[in-house]
């Protein structure tokens, strides 16, 4: 007899003998046959559950290669999100009502997952603008990797003043008179936002537990059913890791989770490997949480920060040294390890260190480069001939334009090259990198790796370097599952694999590209039991207890995977407005000279350019 049958559904198994479906039969947590309808049905005995799909879509559960759910569950429920918010005048009407219901002496935060790009307004609020909004509370609003915006009450809390001096790597903008203007800036180091944020209270254990589980709903809102936790500044193990061991002890979790370890000290990273390689080992844990390794950050000395307003960063001589003490010690206990490299000069080096330490020690574990954003084909060949993978995420749907308008469109068009990685055979997962920079919903990603547009609708990526709708939805699947160790266990539909599904709203392989973003599940199970259920599921869903503390944005807006995908088009041109002010708007065709100044463009003058990027305007 088997627990649960779905029928009557259009199952996409990713099974390549049988890649379409009707109906699955699940036991004990695994799926048991995948077929037609009748044949499936033959198995119902006394106690089977037959739950009616009505023709919908059903994919293997969705897998985060690269996200922080750790540290984001601890503050999601104290985050103001923007994701699909449609213009900045509402997201400044969100700000100010958050402010005037949060209590001292909390802050109001906006952590990541949004482009400037996707507002009506096209363009960045303004420090006076923040002020205007929120006059007392205090406020950090987080930008990409670029920057941070303060209040006046965040800088006095914080105590930032004229003597304020500048952290390394990091900028405190003045005015003319030498005082702090509110905005941070990373130049190019994103630690002098880390950092300014970490001052910032904490919830209450209680609470951080609550807002981890409410976080993890809205993952599986969203399909998603396991994730890699790639670590992250300020994550401390095994400390930070409690209220994630506490849930799953107490059968809470509702995604299956990997986590990897990532120093945290500058100078200290190898004996903070020592000690915790004494600690616990790679797969310890439970079938629910388990220890997947080192990284994303090795040692600090590696970092190659991916602002993409700042020229891109060098790291120094020492760094290889520090680097391969670090690599030798993981091969000789068999540590898979991932590190954090978005330029192709970056992973060049890396790789020459990876190869000196595998020529003494030859590696018997994984190991992922994270981000490669720029990596060429010479070094995908090399990462395949390692045994290496690359995991990618979505960040160029949120900094595709600053990274267009610094490199220039050509360089834009295959970054980075998923095409060319796939056909060289090279491991690829799917992801997000969220919480603090790009938004955790993976629809933004499947839908910028198959359409190759922005969230602001700017086109980068050309025909022959995108990938279809399936290939994007197996890295997101069985793709993402090699970076844990657990190809041929999910990411598929199939005999024997766990039964890890997502029913769909709409049809992500049949909707136009446009309603891609809008997908969302109504109905998710992880191990054959629904954790999440909306619509004609919602019965089946369980409860959850309600958003804590009272003053949460959880409260009163609706979380960013119950907002449509209203940014889901690029809006008009006539309701966009300059980033700079200049008083020259164009009512017909709009312009952003934010972008077009910093482009070559065939105009003497620049303030005169028109076209595709900007307006002057030359009608007038």
């Amino acid at each position: 007899m088997v627990d649960t049958i779905l029928t009557d559904g259009r199952i996409t198994t990713l099974y390549p003998a049988q890649p379409e479906a009707e109906a699955l039969a699940i036991r004990d947590g695994r799926i048991v046959e995948v077929g037609s309808n009748r044949d499936i049905m033959r198995l119902k005995g006394d106690g089977t559950r037959v739950i009616e799909l009505a023709g919908r879509r059903v994919i293997p559960g969705l897998n985060d290669s690269h996200t922080h759910l750790i540290r984001g569950g601890l503050s999601y429920n104290m985050e103001l999100r923007w994701e699909n918010v449609p213009s900045l005048s509402d997201a400044l009407l969100m700000l100010r009502e958050q402010a005037a219901r949060t209590p001292a002496p909390q802050w109001v935060r906006v952590i990541g997952g949004w482009s400037e790009f996707q507002f009506a307004e096209r363009r960045m609020p303004t420090l006076d603008e923040i002020n205007a909004a929120a006059p007392d509370t205090p406020v950090f609003i987080l930008h990409l990797y670029a920057r941070a915006l303060l209040n006046r009450a965040a800088l006095k809390v914080l105590g930032i003043g004229a003597d304020t001096p500048d952290p390394p790597g990091g900028v405190i903008e003045k005015d003319a008179r030498g005082n702090p203007t509110g905005m941070l800036l990373a130049k190019p180091s994103a630690l002098i936002l880390y950092s300014t944020l970490a001052q910032g209270p904490k919830l209450p254990l209680e609470d951080q537990i609550n807002s981890t589980r409410h976080f993890m709903r809205e993952l599986n809102r969203l399909g998603i059913t396991s994730v890699i936790d790639a670590g992250g500044g300020g994550q401390n193990y095994p400390d930070d890791y409690e209220v994630i061991r506490q849930l799953d002890e107490a059968g809470q979790l509702t995604l299956r989770l990997a986590y990897n370890l990532f120093a945290q000290k500058a100078g200290s990273e190898l004996s903070d490997y020592e000690r915790w390689i004494a600690m616990t080992e790679p797969g310890a844990g439970s079938a629910m949480l388990r220890m997947n390794g080192a990284g994303e950050n090795l040692t600090w000395s590696a970092a190659d920060f991916e602002n993409f307003l700042e020229p891109r960063p060098e790291p120094g001589p020492h760094m290889e040294a520090e680097l391969e003490r670090i690599v030798e010690l993981l091969a000789e206990n068999g540590w898979p390890f991932r590190i954090h490299a978005t330029y192709d000069e970056t992973i060049d080096r890396f790789l020459t260190v990876f190869e000196r330490v595998n020529g003494r020690t030859p590696f018997r574990q994984r190991f992922i480069i994270d981000h490669a954003e720029t990596i060429t084909p010479r070094n995908i060949e090399r990462i395949r001939a390692l045994g290496g993978g690359i995991a990618i995420q979505h960040r160029m749907a949120f900094q595709g334009e600053y990274f267009a308008a610094r490199y220039g469109a050509n360089a834009v068009r295959a970054t980075p090259p998923v095409a060319r990685m796939l056909a060289e055979g090279v491991p690829v997962g799917g992801g997000t990198d969220a919480t603090r920079v790009a938004s955790y919903d993976p629809w933004v990603a499947l839908h910028w790796l198959t359409t190759g547009r922005t969230l602001g609708g700017l086109q980068l990526t050309d025909d022959g370097s995108l990938i279809d709708r399936e290939t994007a939805l197996r890295l997101w699947t069985e793709g993402s599952a090699w970076f844990s160790g657990e190809a041929g266990e999910k990411g598929r539909l199939a005999k024997d694999f766990h039964a890890d599904l997502v029913v769909l709203s709409k049809d992500f392989m049949r909707v136009p590209d446009d309603e891609i973003r809008g997908i969302r599940s109504v109905m998710t199970m992880v191990a054959g039991k629904v954790v999440y259920g909306e619509q004609e599921f919602s019965h089946l869903a369980p409860p959850l207890p309600p958003v804590s503390p009272d003053w949460s944005p959880l409260r009163y807006l609706p979380s960013p995977g119950q907002r449509p995908a209203a940014m889901g088009a690029p809006c008009p041109a006539h309701a966009r407005s300059c980033h700079t002010d200049c008083r020259s708007v164009c009512s017909i065709h709009g312009h952003d000279h934010s972008i077009a100044w910093t482009n070559p463009i065939p105009v003497q003058r620049l303030t005169s350019f028109w076209g595709a990027l900007g307006c002057s305007c030359f009608a007038v």
